[in-house]
């Protein structure tokens, strides 16, 4: 039971940590756009990672190499899409429609009636908060968002395998290590990344810690002690907090049906998190 409270507060605190910094790394884009600022995430996070942690790479076996190029692969995917799509739609919208991919992740992995009716729930928030009637609405900003929450629910599924087979801290620095080779090309050729600054690499640097390099570690504890199903449902608070931090960093204010939707995925989060049980499955 200790364990599983730890490895709750380690997932709320993942949360909080990652929503805050993509808060501050939208406020990256105007100057580096949204490939810049992903590499410049996702590069320092390894940079840092890899000089704390000091993988030992030549002992890897090839198991573990090849848990990790797909660990890295939905890192960088995951990443890269979702600020594609939050350089066009609000941060709350964007992570809600994101949530599509860990809500079919745990509903794939249900055997209990009760999980069905709390994904149907979140299910029915998603719904809510798309606004469907706006003609102004960016559909590929919403396509962008559900892509992003594709590579989400690969990064859940690879986390839960890749601690398996070797420690958590090699795990998310190799990943990292990965997603940034995979990242890099895209942002050389957008070419926005040329116009860093020192102050645009500090707050870059801000962004990393906040958003991968705390996070990430975070997740694989939690990912080592729960679920990935209870892990998936777990995650729906991530709008909630992505609408707070929009509102506090970036002014972003969401409809009152909007906030209704985001109370009806905290509802099915807290539902399957206490009615689901504890035990690994």
């Amino acid at each position: 039971m200790e364990k599983s409270n730890k490895a709750i507060s380690a997932a709320l605190l993942s949360m909080a940590c990652v929503q805050g910094g993509a808060s501050i790394a939208k406020q990256l884009f105007p100057a580096i756009g949204a490939t810049g600022a992903s590499v410049l995430r996702i590069g320092l996070s390894a940079t840092l990672l890899t000089i704390i942690n000091r993988p030992k790479l030549s002992n890897f076996t090839k198991q573990q190499w090849l848990y990790c190029s797909i660990y890295g692969i939905g890192i960088a995917a995951m990443n890269l899409i979702f600020y594609l799509a939050i350089q066009r739609i609000p941060l709350g919208l964007a992570v809600t429609v994101e949530f599509i991919g860990p809500l079919f992740l745990a509903l794939s992995l249900s055997r209990k009636w009760i999980d069905i009716v709390w994904g149907l729930l979140a299910c029915a928030g998603i719904l809510l908060i798309v606004p469907w009637q706006s003609n102004n609405v960016d559909l590929l900003g919403l396509f962008l968002a559900f892509l992003a929450g594709v590579f989400w629910a690969v990064y859940i599924v690879m986390g839960g395998k890749v601690t398996t087979v070797m420690q958590g801290k090699d795990a998310v620095t190799t990943g990292l290590l990965f997603a940034t080779l995979i990242i890099l090309p895209f942002a050389l050729w957008d070419g926005k990344v040329f116009n860093l600054t020192p102050i645009l690499f500090f707050k870059g640097l801000g962004v990393a810690i906040l958003s991968s390099a705390l996070p990430f570690s975070l997740d694989l504890v939690a990912l080592k002690r729960l679920p990935a199903k209870i892990f998936s449902i777990l995650t729906s608070l991530q709008p909630a907090f992505a609408a707070f931090s929009g509102l506090i960093f970036l002014s972003e204010k969401l409809t009152l049906l909007q906030c209704t939707s985001v109370a009806c995925v905290i509802t099915a989060s807290i539902g399957a998190t206490a009615l689901s049980g504890n035990k690994k499955q």
